[in-house]
């Protein structure tokens, strides 16, 4: 159509957004993949005891969900800037986490829960950490990035992984009831933990954003999606997500029994990359584009959310939810791992450089803890 007062052509908004779209599929063939969004909708329709298919086609649904989603946060990210890009990123990113943790939080299990919870924060610190490393080494022969606002975030982390240690530990060499103090405990840390968050972003964003500028030189190898566009997208990506990870909830149990996993295992390693695809895609191709303080901002920033944020949340909503109060008392393996990463984390973020072997080297780590739950995991 045209405007009549000045001659110019004037594009319907959902027209434009269809054009937008189809460019994102001639430029990314991985968003093909879409086609199983609505299959496993259907599937779970038709055939709701197909457990294992329903498992395998949401995994695969979300791929494509994680790279709109991935699209749509950086054009976003690219008004707002890499700090509330990384923070917007991180919340969305961990939303799929939250979906899982709440439905299997209703049913009950504790350990999926909590496995997934450490298992985000082992995924994030090491997995999307180490990865961004390796991806943006490959291309950059060394990258620079905010060491004091990865500092931040890493301390922030570490905090959280105390707060988790301490009911563990007491209950272990004290010998106290891992009833009712422990649940008041989880409690009262949960609160301060909510509190420390908040003012973390406080500091952050506000009072001292100075600090926490970006130092990196960012190439602009594609142009990103127009404000409009990507907000639309966010929007309706976000709900597919959610819908899709609770297709996925009701399905992991049966079908990881069935191919020999545990529910440590899920939880830790399965639902950790599932949930945090969206956010490593986004790390990854700013890692790419020499935007390594978005990839950091987003690895860690995602880790210090769960641990300060989300696993908080999950422990008051189980008075709500839950057939009982859920604690923050996890195993002791799940602990040292957390630890491990934690301090993994601050050392790799320690000078502000970054290039592709100390991506190698925490890939190893990760790779070591998968390896060692595939094959022993915890019994409790």
């Amino acid at each position: 159509m045209r405007d009549f007062q000045d001659g110019r052509s004037i594009t319907p908004p959902p027209a434009g957004a269809a054009r937008a779209a189809l460019a994102e599929l001639r430029r990314t063939p991985l968003l093909a993949l879409i086609i199983f969004v609505p299959a496993v909708i259907l599937l779970e329709q038709v055939s709701p005891e197909a457990h294992t298919l329903l498992f395998v086609l949401s995994v695969a649904a979300i791929v494509p969900l994680a790279a709109l989603l991935s699209r749509a946060t950086e054009a976003v990210a690219a008004k707002l800037g890499d700090t509330l890009g990384a923070l917007l990123n991180a919340t969305l990113g961990n939303l799929t986490e939250l979906v899982i943790s709440l439905a299997a939080l209703q049913a009950g299990q504790y350990l999926l829960v909590k496995a997934s919870i450490a298992g985000a924060i082992v995924t994030n610190t090491l997995f999307m950490l180490g990865g961004a490393f390796l991806v943006g080494g490959l291309k950059h022969h060394l990258q620079e990035f905010n060491r004091v606002s990865a500092r931040f975030q890493a301390s922030l982390l570490f905090l959280a992984t105390i707060a988790i240690l301490v009911p563990s530990l007491i209950s272990e060499v004290d010998r106290v009831p891992a009833g009712t103090f422990s649940q008041q405990l989880s409690l009262g840390l949960s609160l301060l933990l909510i509190a420390v968050y908040g003012l973390g972003m406080l500091f952050s964003l506000r009072t001292h954003r100075e600090l926490f500028a970006s130092v990196g030189h960012a190439e602009e190898d594609e142009k990103p999606l127009p404000l409009s566009v990507g907000i639309f997208v966010l929007i309706v990506v976000t709900l597919l997500v959610a819908l899709v990870s609770e297709i996925f909830v009701g399905s992991v149990q049966t079908a990881a029994q069935r191919l020999g996993m545990t529910p440590a295992f899920v939880g830790f390693i399965v639902v950790a990359l599932v949930g945090g695809a969206a956010e490593m895609t986004t790390a990854f191709s700013a890692a790419r584009a020499n935007r390594l303080d978005l990839s950091v901002g987003i690895a860690l920033g995602s880790a210090a959310q769960i641990a300060l944020f989300v696993a908080p949340v999950l422990v008051l909503v189980s008075y709500f939810i839950g057939p009982e109060p859920m604690s923050l008392q996890f195993w002791p393996g799940a602990v040292a791992m957390m630890l491990v990463a934690t301090m993994a984390a601050t050392l790799l973020s320690n000078g502000g450089r970054a290039a592709w072997y100390a991506g190698v080297m925490a890939l190893a780590v990760y790779a070591v803890f998968g390896l060692t739950l595939f094959l022993l995991p915890p019994s409790t």
